[in-house]
C-alpha cells in the first residue's frame, strides 16, 4: 500500500459507513417512526461512495467483482456490498503492519498505483476485474501509443519504435530522437541509449510477443505486476527524454 494516506484513507471509509448506518429516528416532532432509516440521505450517501470505492479500487481491488453481493432489491440492503468492503478495506488498512511483520518477510512491495501513469491508466480497469494478462497487453499498448505521440510517428510501433526513439544517430527529418541525457558523444550517452533500446526489446519480444501468441490463460498475478514495474522503468526513460528534432 505505498504511497497511500493510511489516515485519510480510514476516514473516507469509515465516513461512508457512518453515513449509511440504519439508525431509529427521533420522535420529537410528536410523528412516530417504525423501524429504522439511514442516517445520511443518498445525495450525501452517493458523494461518500465514490470516495470509498476509489479507495477500495486501491486497497482491495477485487471488492468490484467479489461472488458476496446481497440482494439490494430491498432499500436497506443498498450499501450492503460497499459497505463490507469498507469494514475489510479499514481492517487492511489499520493491520497491514501488523500483517505483513507477522507474515510477511517485511521486504518493500511495489504498488502497482505508484507505477508511471501511462502504465497504470493502460491496465487499471482489467486489473480491477483481475484480467491480468489483458491488464499488461492492454499497459504495451498505451506505451507504444504514447512514445508515438512523444516523437510524432504512426509509421513505426512496439520494438522497432524504440529503437529508431532511441538511435544515438542524428535525428533526420520526421525522425525525431529521444534523448535521456545530452549527447556529448560519451560512452555513458551512449549507453544510456543502447540501454533503453535493449530494455524495450526486452519488454516488446520477451513480453508482448509470448503474451500474443501463447496459450490464453491468465497471468499469475506477481508476474504481471513485474511485467508492469519493467514497462514502467521503460515508460519513465521515454518520458523524461528530451526530443530532438532535425533543423
Amino acid at each position: 500500500m505505498t504511497g497511500i494516506d493510511i489516515g485519510w484513507a480510514t476516514q473516507a471509509l469509515q465516513a461512508f459507513i457512518h453515513a449509511t448506518d440504519r439508525v431509529h429516528p427521533g420522535n420529537s416532532s410528536g410523528v412516530v417512526f417504525v423501524g429504522t432509516v439511514q442516517r445520511k440521505p443518498d445525495s450525501e450517501a452517493a458523494t461518500l461512495a465514490y470516495v470509498a470505492e476509489q479507495v477500495l479500487d486501491r486497497v482491495l481491488p477485487e471488492w468490484r467483482t467479489a461472488n458476496d453481493r446481497p440482494n439490494e432489491v430491498r432499500h436497506n440492503a443498498r450499501w450492503n456490498h460497499l459497505r463490507n468492503w469498507s469494514a475489510r478495506g479499514i481492517a487492511a488498512l489499520g493491520r497491514q503492519a501488523e500483517i505483513q511483520e507477522k507474515l510477511g518477510d517485511g521486504a518493500p512491495q511495489i504498488s502497482a498505483g505508484q507505477l508511471h501513469p501511462w502504465v497504470w491508466d493502460g491496465a487499471r480497469s482489467l486489473w480491477a476485474s483481475r484480467h491480468f494478462r489483458s491488464a499488461v497487453e492492454d499497459a504495451l499498448k498505451k506505451v507504444n501509443a504514447d512514445t508515438q505521440n512523444k516523437i510524432d510517428r504512426r509509421d513505426v510501433s512496439e520494438s522497432a519504435l524504440f529503437q529508431e526513439a532511441f538511435s544515438a544517430k542524428l535525428p533526420e527529418p520526421s525522425k525525431p530522437r529521444l534523448r535521456r541525457r545530452k549527447d556529448d558523444g560519451s560512452d555513458t550517452f551512449r549507453s544510456m541509449q543502447e540501454g533503453a533500446i535493449a530494455l524495450a526489446q526486452g519488454i516488446y519480444k520477451g513480453i508482448r510477443n509470448p503474451l500474443g501468441h501463447a496459450d490464453p490463460t491468465d497471468l499469475d498475478e506477481q508476474v504481471a505486476l513485474e511485467c508492469l514495474a519493467a514497462l514502467s522503468v521503460l515508460a519513465r526513460w521515454v518520458d523524461e527524454s528530451t526530443l530532438e528534432e532535425a533543423p
